[in-house]
């Protein structure tokens, strides 16, 4: 009877596999935009109708309650598994509690060697430590490093701010335990991609003004989600329609994430979370004014939006820096580390790396900037595939592995 309702799952799978594909004959079936400078554009344009495919699938199949979207779209992001790697020792552990793979080089080093805590992107509801295998495993063989990759809980199983809690514990414990790794602990880094680079900065944040533990030494955030009071700055508004992540999905996936309600993202996507009081305290910090005029073509200010209090009651966390760290008080800010940014071009949050650079060197925090022209947001998700990867895929690489190198 179980192999029955397999095959029956299965079926219905391929039925509506090829129903999807029928409809994508229609052009305006994909509403991904394409531009024509980023790198490798048909390659690009060929994973986003794949893409859509499988989002609409996992929505068909949800709405047949034969699995949850969330579930499905965790199954096709997860990537091959990857093959032995000679080069290095590969332990799967749990560091308070919290799961986490390490990578140790196998060649014997003469001093304790730099340790990186690596924190996958995923908007806290997919990714993995398999999907992020390869890249932690070019990190710790191309910067003889330690490499701690950080499996957090998901939402929604695991709420808000779990995810954040998580990263923070397995981060802590490395710290105090670093030489049992053959690892300097004052050669610690954190690095995290997308909303990893979000939980990267709130983790650095926190233990930037702790005294009983070994200072972090540097950070590294790639193409980080930072604030969640506009999503209507030049950024948003160029890449509103970019394959992967667009300005809509970015806020769905926030409030998803926060196990918010769909109906408030019109709303937020508007700016009517956002009190006058509020949108006044941090003008200084998140404001077109402050992005350089090069990012700013064809830009045009959005009409302010209607203040709805139901609507800002419903979000208080976007307003935590846990969730905005660009947020976070000075006296924070201060304690942080030397910072790598990267930013790509075709990115909705290419502003949010933008506006945390000004504002930490405005706080005297030495910053390494590095912008990916023909780059855009998940292109880290491809290193590692060969024919199937993109060059600003290696491009973001070496920007971090360089980076770590110098420390």
């Amino acid at each position: 009877m179980e192999s029955y309702y397999i095959l029956v799952l299965i079926a219905g799978i391929l039925v509506a596999f090829v129903l999807l594909v029928l409809l994508a004959t229609d052009h305006n079936f994909f509403k991904g935009e394409i531009p024509p400078d980023v790198c490798q554009p048909a390659k690009l344009r060929f994973y986003h109708r794949l893409y859509t495919l499988m989002d609409t699938l996992a929505k068909i199949l949800n709405r047949l309650s034969i699995m949850e979207e969330h579930t499905f779209l965790r199954l096709i992001t997860e990537g091959p598994p990857a093959c032995w790697d000679c080069q290095l020792f590969i332990k799967d552990l749990h560091f308070d509690g919290v799961p986490i793979r390490i990578y140790l080089p196998r060649k014997p080093s003469a001093s304790k060697r730099r340790g990186v805590v690596f924190i996958h992107g995923g908007c806290g509801i997919f990714g993995s430590i398999r999907s992020y295998e390869r890249i932690c495993r070019y990190i710790a063989r191309k910067s003889d490093s330690v490499v701690v990759s950080v499996g957090y809980n998901l939402a929604p199983e695991k709420r808000y701010p779990a995810q954040t809690l998580e990263c923070l514990t397995a981060t802590v414990h490395f710290l105090k335990t670093a030489e049992t790794y053959g690892v300097d602990p004052a050669r610690i880094i954190v690095c995290g991609d997308s909303v990893g680079g979000t939980f990267t900065a709130s983790v650095c944040q926190e233990l930037g003004q702790r005294t009983d533990i070994p200072k972090i030494c540097a950070q590294v955030l790639i193409y980080p989600f930072l604030q969640a009071l506009n999503f209507n700055l030049p950024s948003h508004q160029k890449n509103a329609s970019v394959a992967f992540l667009t300005q809509e999905r970015t806020v769905h996936y926030i409030l998803r994430y926060l196990n918010k309600g769909c109906s408030l993202k019109e709303p937020v996507l508007a700016g009517s979370h956002v009190p006058e009081d509020i949108n006044l305290k941090y003008r200084k910090l998140i404001n077109p004014d402050l992005i350089p005029d090069v990012f700013k073509l064809g830009y045009k200010p959005p009409l302010p939006a209607l203040f709805l209090p139901e609507v800002h009651e419903q979000v208080p966390e976007l307003f935590e820096p846990w969730v905005s760290p660009l947020l976070a008080e000075d006296a924070v800010i201060c304690g942080l580390p030397d910072t790598c940014i990267v930013t790509c071009e075709h990115d909705v949050l290419r502003d949010d790396g933008l506006l945390y650079k000004k504002r930490l060197e405005d706080n005297n925090i030495r910053v390494t900037w590095h912008h990916v022209e023909k780059g855009f947001h998940s292109s880290l998700g491809f290193f590692g595939y060969g024919i199937f990867s993109f060059p600003s895929s290696s491009t973001i690489m070496k920007h971090a592995v360089d980076f770590i190198k110098g420390y």
